[in-house]
Parts: C-alpha cells; sequence; structure tokens
C-alpha cells in the first residue's frame, strides 16, 4: 500500500533535530570495505532504505554483514574469495551500487556491473569511470547491460585527468588505486567531504594516498588492505535540509550532529536570506526570518553550493520576498519538481538551466496533492507544504526513505505538523 506524507501549514520547525552519516559516503565506504579480506565495521550509519541496498548487495558478492540501524552500525565480514559480479535489481534501485566497481578490480582484476539507474535528475555517465580504469590497464566493455572490465595481470598506476570533477568517478578510481603496482596521478578530483572521508578510511586501512580536499591525489599502491573500525562523516545535505526548514518557516532549529564548516557557502546564502545563525562545534542553530528574501543560487561541485540542496532554494524563494535566480550546473533534469512546487501556488519561471522564482507571501500558497520525484525534491514539497495553507499530500515517500532517517518523526519533535499515512484511494 502507498504511504503519503500529510502536513497541515502552516507549521514551523522549532526544536532539536539530529544529523547522522552521511548517505553519499557511507554507501561508499561500505563498498570500500571489500579491499580488504577480514570484518570492517562502520559506525555513525543513517538509518535508511540505500544502506539496505548496498548490504544485500555486498552479501551476494559473498560478504557476512550486520546491519543494526538502531545502533547505527554496519558489520562486514569481507572473504578471501569474492564474488564480482553486481546485479541490475540492485544497481537500478541505487546508482551508489556501482561504487563497488573500483574495490573490484582492485581485488578481482575484474567486475561486472550493471548499469545504473536511479533519481531522475539527469544523466550521470561512466565515461570517467571507464578511461580511468583504461589509463590503469584495464581492458572494459559494455555486454547485455553490464559494464565489463578485466585487467590481466592487475591494475598499474597511471596518470589521468577527470574533464570533471566527479565524485563517483573520483571514489572508484581512488579505490582502483590504492592496490595497482606503481604509482597514480589523478588530477581535478571531486574535493566533497564524503571524498575526504573515504580516502581517511583508506588511509586507515594502509593505503598511500597524498592530496585528500585539494584537486590531485597521489596514490602509491599498496599489496593489500587491513579492515578497520570507521566513523561515517556526517550528513551535510540532512542538515542543510533542517536549516532551510527553518528558514522556509520561520522557525528556531537547533542541528546537532553536523558539521557547520562543511556548509559554509549555504549558511552563507541562508544568511543573506535573513536567518540568524550560530555555529559551535558539531552543532549550529537556526532562526529563520518573519519572511525571508529571496536569494540568488548557482550550483557547483564543492566547495560551491551543492546541488542536492538545489530544491530547497527553489522553495525558499517561492515564499520570499523579491525574485531570485538559480542556475543548476550539475544535473540538467533537476527542475521536474517545480511543476509540483506550481501546485502549491509556487511561481517559477524555467529557461534551460536557469530558474526565475518570484515570491509571493506563505499565505497565498495552498496546500494540494504533489509527488515526489527524487529524494531532495520530496523533502523540499515537505517544507513547503509546511509553509502554505492547508493540507498538502507528498506521495512519492519510498524516495524521501532513501536519504533520510525518520524523516517525519524528526520533523513532529520538532513541531511540525506533519504525519505519515496511507494514501487511500491513490493508485
Amino acid at each position: 500500500m502507498e504511504e503519503m506524507i500529510e502536513v497541515q501549514g502552516p507549521t514551523a520547525a522549532s526544536g532539536s533535530l539530529p544529523v547522522f552519516g552521511a548517505k553519499n559516503s557511507v554507501l561508499k565506504l561500505m563498498a570500500a570495505t571489500l579491499l580488504a579480506v577480514g570484518r570492517s565495521t562502520i559506525t555513525n550509519v543513517p538509518e535508511i532504505h540505500d544502506v539496505t541496498v548496498m548490504a544485500e548487495l555486498l552479501r551476494r558478492l559473498g560478504c557476512e554483514v550486520s546491519y543494526r540501524p538502531a545502533e547505527h552500525e554496519v558489520t562486514i565480514d569481507v572473504p578471501q574469495e569474492l564474488g564480482h559480479q553486481a546485479d541490475y535489481d540492485l544497481v537500478r534501485a541505487m546508482r551508489a551500487s556501482i561504487s563497488v566497481l573500483g574495490p573490484l578490480m582492485a581485488r578481482c582484476d575484474r567486475a561486472e556491473v550493471a548499469l545504473p539507474g536511479g533519481d531522475a535528475i539527469g544523466t550521470r555517465g561512466l565515461d570517467m569511470h571507464r578511461a580511468g580504469l583504461e589509463a590503469m590497464g584495464a581492458q572494459l566493455s559494455i555486454e547485455r547491460g553490464f559494464l565489463r572490465a578485466s585487467a590481466e595481470g592487475g591494475l598499474v598506476g597511471a596518470s589521468y585527468r577527470l574533464g570533471y570533477p566527479s565524485v563517483g568517478a573520483t571514489e572508484n578510481l581512488m579505490t582502483a588505486a590504492t592496490t595497482a603496482r606503481g604509482v597514480t596521478v589523478l588530477e581535478n578530483v571531486a574535493r566533497e567531504p564524503e571524498i575526504v572521508d573515504i580516502g581517511r578510511m583508506l588511509q586507515e586501512m594502509g593505503a598511500r594516498i597524498e592530496g585528500l580536499g585539494t584537486t590531485t591525489l597521489t596514490i602509491e599502491g599498496v599489496p593489500s588492505l587491513s579492515p578497520v573500525t570507521h566513523r561515517t562523516v556526517p550528513d551535510r545535505i540532512v542538515a542543510g535540509t533542517w536549516a532551510f526548514a527553518a528558514a522556509v518557516t520561520g522557525g528556531r532549529v537547533e542541528i546537532v550532529g553536523a558539521e557547520p564548516e562543511h556548509l559554509s557557502v549555504v549558511l552563507d546564502k541562508l544568511r543573506s536570506a535573513g536567518c540568524v545563525i550560530d555555529t559551535a562545534d558539531g552543532r549550529f542553530v537556526v532562526s529563520g526570518p518573519e519572511r525571508p528574501r529571496a536569494i540568488n543560487v548557482s550550483t557547483l561541485p564543492y566547495p560551491g553550493f551543492p546541488t542536492d540542496l538545489q530544491p530547497f532554494v527553489v522553495a525558499l524563494n517561492a515564499v520570499a520576498e523579491g525574485s531570485g535566480i538559480i542556475t543548476e550546473n550539475v544535473f540538467e533534469a533537476r527542475w521536474g519538481f517545480t511543476a509540483e512546487l506550481e501546485r502549491l501556488g509556487a511561481r517559477v519561471h524555467l529557461d534551460g538551466h536557469h530558474a526565475r522564482v518570484d515570491g509571493v507571501p506563505a499565505r497565498e500558497l495552498s496546500g494540494a496533492p504533489v509527488e515526489a520525484m527524487d529524494i531532495r525534491a520530496g523533502a523540499a514539497l515537505v517544507i513547503a507544504g509546511m509553509a502554505a495553507e492547508g493540507v498538502t499530500e507528498v506521495s512519492g515517500v519510498e524516495h524521501i526513505d532513501r536519504g533520510y532517517e525518520h524523516f517525519v518523526e524528526h520533523l513532529e519533535n520538532a513541531g511540525v505538523r506533519v504525519q505519515r499515512r496511507i494514501a487511500r484511494g491513490w493508485n
């Protein structure tokens, strides 16, 4: 039976909201454990659906996986002999499954990974994954929906410059290079905190990596790696979501478990919108204005404004004073949710990868049935519904579950009038 999230607006977020480990890091950390035979433990693991999917993928590769959601911990026992095929039914459900490609090449000298699916927010090709591995001596082909890779005799260190600082390609090439013979130099790599987190775990496992957090990584291959216990970096996108919940609704939230320095650009934009923000180690407080001011944002790879928080800027500008321009430079098809936001009364004008949002007073937005198209769009629609008058019903809850732990429960604890229920009469 399909579920939905019902929001009774207007309702403000005021209270304490927690942040656990980053979805965009923990899934890749789990994949990286394949590099070391033995038991690795990852802590600060969020209770989200995608962790369950990755756990099942690792089991099919021969690992024993114990996921303890209540303890925010996952333990992975990696065997000496690994499987090397990542099946379509799991990869299509979660693009992060492609992150087993690098570790499998490092351990098995071969991999077969189904071409991925995932959110409907734009194309995310594998050209750089392929080209980087080919530079390291791999042979790759696409057959029957699988990316097949092999490296007879193992991978060899090489120099490769990414055409774009792709997070996924950086992760796969970095993990593949950890045991390659010789030195690998990767240029124009991604610098996200999640990349640094994965690199630090690899270093703890015995990898020799220099340049984490910069545009160039130098990796000296080692014969083997060792299992570790590692704590996942906090989820900056969840922290940003809670911050926008306060900004859009005029609430006041204390965000606990976050690293504010990972959101410097975002917090500066929220200050421009009229928010008061107090930061401290591991937490920060956001107090939203009575009505925010419109802001202009261009999404860019880290340390720029994150594309995953773009839908929340649209929601903020929808109720802001003035007009704001949002430019999407990362995922070209991320505007699909704006049609749903317009059902609430938002005024959004699209022009290619630009959107102009003309703000209206929140009281002019009215609740309506809307559908989540992806993880972040779903959360942004809930927050827009918090500002609107009347009842907003958000379907497509399964998308939100992929990226947020107990999303509705946490908002309820912060005083939001929201509930999760069966969508009666919906197809």
